[in-house]
């Protein structure tokens, strides 16, 4: 019996070894085979503007959903490790502000996008957790997750990779910590109040087996809710490489220009977008010619401050309560996008 058990979890560990091989090979070999199937089959000048977006498009395309693959995977094993009903437990038993930094960190591994963070941020105010550290959660996960560390990564490098991830932590942490001090609980709906704390039954552990298994459900349910915004990020992302002139885009966004910060960021709020659609699009204009701060300052605006995720909070937290948790924010990123925008 027990060795019946065990053969699913060999047959799905042979399968990710016979992967691996292959998803080394795509990597290393994306850029000859952009210019390969671009250059040598289409026969399209390699200096003119179509064929350098093209070749941007494919590398690009296989760059982002080769690494998507690979850490989303990893990312979700490592999470079947951390559910939500231990997270609420040591959360709880923990100084404010490491708990803020701990839901921080925990916001990392977590939804990548603003709108399918709140149910979970929803589940830890019903458990009772502060709304300080509720908030580093909600703050952290679409701002700092796999998905924007991957992204970022493979289009910038590690360094501005971890550089951006550092700044989204620090941003979560304090900004919760500035809510649990101001004492805002009261501003909570009355349904909130009167549900909170209530005790949730626990979850059993998953073996071996149902780990593999939600790490490879995580990559397909990731890859079928985002890879249409990827594409459309990298086909814009695309055009702005070949065509848009680097004049005209400095001129916009010079560095020397002070409203070209909080430009970006404003101009982020409106636009919900994941970070598989806005990455690409960044890194072009970074290439056109916009500084690296004012880009990843948008970035987060556009994952931080979306307005669609403001509309669902509107439903669970009052208008004061969202109009102090949004000012914070945006002076946050305000913040951390001047430090970009000085020593990046």
């Amino acid at each position: 019996m027990n060795n019946t058990k065990q053969q699913p979890v060999i047959t799905k560990l042979n399968a990710v070894l016979l992967i691996l091989p292959a998803w080394l090979a795509s990597y290393y070999f994306k850029d000859r085979a952009a210019r390969f199937l671009i250059i040598d089959l289409l026969s399209a000048p390699s200096s003119g503007k179509l064929a350098q977006a093209l070749i941007f498009f494919i590398s690009t395309s296989l760059k982002i959903f080769l690494l998507l693959a690979l850490i989303v995977f990893i990312m979700a094993l490592i999470r079947s490790w951390f559910p939500v009903e231990k997270t609420r437990d040591r959360l709880m038993a923990m100084p404010v502000f490491r708990a803020n930094l701990m839901a921080g960190g925990f916001g990392i591994l977590t939804p990548f996008c603003s709108c399918s963070a709140v149910p979970l941020f929803i589940s830890f105010l019903e458990a009772g957790i502060p709304l300080g550290i509720t908030f580093s959660f909600l703050i952290a996960s679409p701002l700092v997750n796999e998905v924007i560390i991957i992204m970022l990564g493979g289009l910038f490098g590690i360094r501005i990779a971890v550089i951006y991830a550092l700044a989204g932590l620090i941003i979560a942490t304090i900004s919760g910590f500035i809510i649990s001090k101001l004492d805002l609980e009261k501003y909570l709906p009355e349904w909130m109040l009167n549900i909170r704390g209530q005790k949730q039954s626990d979850v059993p552990g998953l073996n071996m087996e149902a780990r593999i298994s939600r790490a490879f459900d995580a990559v397909k349910d990731i890859f079928s809710r985002i890879w249409v915004y990827a594409l459309a990020g990298i086909a814009l992302g695309s055009v702005i490489h070949g065509y848009v002139p680097e004049a005209w885009l400095s001129s916009i966004m010079a560095k020397g220009n002070w409203y070209s910060l909080p430009l970006a960021v404003i101009t982020g709020i409106p636009l919900y977008s994941c970070s598989a659609s806005v990455a690409p699009v960044a890194f072009a204009l970074v290439d056109k010619g916009m500084p690296l701060g004012t880009s990843l300052a948008f970035i987060m605006a556009v994952a931080g401050l979306s307005l669609p995720e403001f509309m669902i909070l509107k439903k669970v937290l009052s208008t004061r309560l969202l109009l102090i948790f949004g000012a914070i924010l945006f002076v946050g990123i305000l913040l951390v996008g001047y430090f970009f925008f000085l020593f990046l």
